[in-house]
């Protein structure tokens, strides 16, 4: 068996061996904690990354059609526990997606859209996709899309690149978005910040003191924190 047919056929084994496991007592936090936006069947997390293991390592070497298959169809399903295992799998496979693969990404980041999906399909998955296929200029298009979580996707998918982090463009994106009112976009903002932070902390400081009074309280506040 192929490993692109094992990962079709541990999708079938997800439902069952996720509600094997699932305490109900759990279902009322997790759903506050997300704001009632998903139902839950509460299921701990290191249950669902047991669970999920060999979906893991089947997609590693899975074909990109079969990755994005996959994680579509745990978008399908009701419970956020299988959009978590989706994002999961392709973070595991995201050094194959092609460069015309970002459409059906983003496709994932703007249904079922929360910070706890949008944040790791940005880091985990657009992220490497646009370092291994130069997507720089698509990202200078999000980060001007009226949809929010596309334009935090822009903001943050730069998160995992540490001393490859494009400061020009980050800083840019950051002056591009400062007046946004949403709660979810300034937080963005100071996060990408403090992430390059830990590489640059004079570039970050020095941003800062000359655009405090373009940024709000909370961005400001979560670039420094850790400076």
């Amino acid at each position: 068996m192929t490993d692109s047919s094992v990962l079709t056929d541990a999708f079938s084994g997800l439902d069952p061996a996720l509600r094997a496991v699932a305490d109900p007592a759990r279902v009322e936090r997790m759903v506050a904690y997300m704001r009632g936006q998903f139902p839950f069947l509460g299921v701990m997390a290191a249950d669902r990354r047991r669970i999920s293991r060999s979906c893991m390592r089947a997609a590693r070497s899975a074909t990109p059609d079969d990755l994005l298959s996959f994680a579509e169809r745990c978008w399908d399903q009701h419970e956020r526990e299988f959009q978590y295992i989706g994002a999961d799998v392709l973070r595991a496979g995201a050094a194959s997606l092609r460069a015309g693969d970002l459409a059906r990404v983003r496709a994932l980041i703007q249904e079922k859209s929360w910070w706890d999906t949008v944040d790791s399909l940005a880091a985990w998955t657009v992220g490497p996709m646009v370092a291994n296929h130069a997507l720089g200029s698509e990202m200078d298009r999000w980060i001007d899309d009226p949809d929010l979580w596309v334009a935090r996707t822009a903001v943050l998918h730069q998160l995992s690149y540490k001393d490859r982090t494009d400061a020009r463009r980050l800083f840019d994106y950051v002056e591009r978005r400062a007046d946004e009112p949403e709660f979810f976009m300034r937080k963005a903002l100071g996060w990408a910040l403090r992430q390059h932070a830990r590489q640059d902390p004079e570039a970050v400081r020095t941003f800062i003191e000359a655009h405090r009074d373009q940024l709000s309280g909370l961005t400001v506040r979560e670039a420094l924190r850790r400076l």
